[in-house]
């Protein structure tokens, strides 16, 4: 049964919103004008997010990592307690209180109802549900063990949305003391040395060449101010254009790779993400050709991508898993070697996980230590400009009472 957004007035006027399911948008208007309610639109979920996708073609249309871990500890609870899967998803679409949520669970149902799989129907949604998700779910139908297989996939998904919680909140800080420290900088170079320039005027003193500098400076932010944030917005509009090409997009991200803390996070931060992919979706029964090729996708950096893309061909030939990743060089010795150790065990699965891990702790130790060196130097940063500033304008001060006495 297909699912349906409508938009009603109800007894009082009020505009109300929301999702019901019926056999056409009729039966819809006739259940809203049952409740006394005037309906305004009755759309069809479907055709609805189709018109959403192409208006909102350069935005994220999908839904948060805690959500997302919501749903499929649900999913999973109700399922290993024997319900229907479209008998889930209904049950979900009910406790929600979301309606873009509740909607897509909604259209979600109506595909499981009309015959699809579970995994097919979450493609109409490829922004909320990842390749990643799809081929987990896939693969616990396949296997008859869907239940576990969420469950094993809400606490990867859970686990994934704390560690990178964790990333943003240790950022936050260090980047909010740098927009205050440059946003006081040019505070003082536009307010209070223009204002300090008219005394040195009238003196008519030669002044030093720090306070030269400094009205210099002051006169020229202030002078073409608007040309530079014109400057500034249109590299960051020029960039985001050239980042769309891929060719561009690699070179970047092969540059990032050379420079050496940049290229520790942003290696640590892939290979903890590609390990606990795999990890999950061999656990789930997934051929270890399309794992591999699946965790290659949620990497975030193309040339890592590429080795991955390259191994899963090694792989698909007759390779061990660490054989294929060795010599790419972009995963740390530890954890080919973990890997090793996991293919001739047989516990593939758990040393994945293992490696992962480590490789989240690692990033977490290597932010800790950056911000810890980040943080003095943008107090020194700032406490040399305003040293700076202060000694510009006191010299010609001090020059003045010295001529005068």
């Amino acid at each position: 049964m297909p699912a349906f957004e409508y938009t009603a007035l109800n007894e009082k006027g009020r505009e109300k919103k929301g999702v019901l399911e019926g056999d056409s948008a009729r039966q819809i208007r006739q259940q809203l004008r049952d409740k006394s309610w005037l309906p305004l639109t009755v759309e069809e979920t479907k055709q609805k997010q189709q018109r959403r996708s192409i208006s909102n073609a350069f935005t994220s249309t999908g839904i948060s990592a805690g959500d997302l871990a919501l749903i499929t500890r649900q999913l999973a609870t109700l399922i290993q307690a024997g319900l229907a899967v479209e008998e889930c998803l209904g049950a979900v679409s009910k406790q929600t209180n979301k309606p873009k949520i509740k909607s897509m669970m909604l259209a979600v149902r109506s595909k499981v109802v009309e015959g699809h799989s579970f995994a097919q129907a979450l493609t109409e949604y490829p922004r909320a549900f990842p390749d990643l998700y799809r081929a987990t779910v896939a693969s616990g139908e396949h296997s008859g063990h869907l239940g576990l297989v969420l469950d094993q996939l809400a606490d990867f998904t859970e686990r994934s949305h704390e560690v990178q919680q964790k990333v943003q909140m240790a950022l936050l800080y260090p980047f909010i003391l740098l927009f205050m420290s440059l946003l006081m900088i040019v505070a003082m170079l536009t307010w209070i040395v223009p204002k300090m320039t008219s005394v040195f005027d009238r003196s008519g003193q030669e002044l030093p060449a720090l306070t030269q500098f400094l009205i210099a400076s002051s006169d020229f932010l202030i002078d073409y101010k608007w040309i530079l944030l014109g400057g500034i917005a249109s590299v960051i509009v020029l960039f985001i254009m050239a980042m769309d090409n891929e060719q561009f997009r690699f070179r970047f991200h092969s540059f990032l790779l050379r420079i050496p803390l940049v290229s520790s996070f942003i290696r640590g931060s892939d290979n903890a993400r590609f390990s606990s992919t795999l990890s999950i979706l061999t656990s789930s029964g997934v051929p270890l050709v399309e794992a591999v090729n699946v965790a290659g996708q949620v990497t975030s950096v193309l040339p890592i991508r590429k080795a991955i893309n390259a191994a899963a061909v090694k792989i698909s030939e007759g390779a061990s898993l660490h054989r294929a990743l060795e010599p790419c060089g972009y995963f740390p010795p530890m954890m080919i070697q973990m890997i090793a150790s996991g293919e001739n065990s047989g516990e593939l699965d758990a040393m994945l996980d293992r490696s992962a891990r480590n490789q989240e702790r690692e990033l977490e130790s290597l932010i800790s230590t950056v911000i810890g060196l980040f943080e003095p130097m943008i107090l020194l940063f700032m406490g040399g400009m305003v040293l700076l500033m202060v000694l510009a304008i006191m010299l010609p001060i001090v020059s003045l009472n010295q001529v005068a006495i």
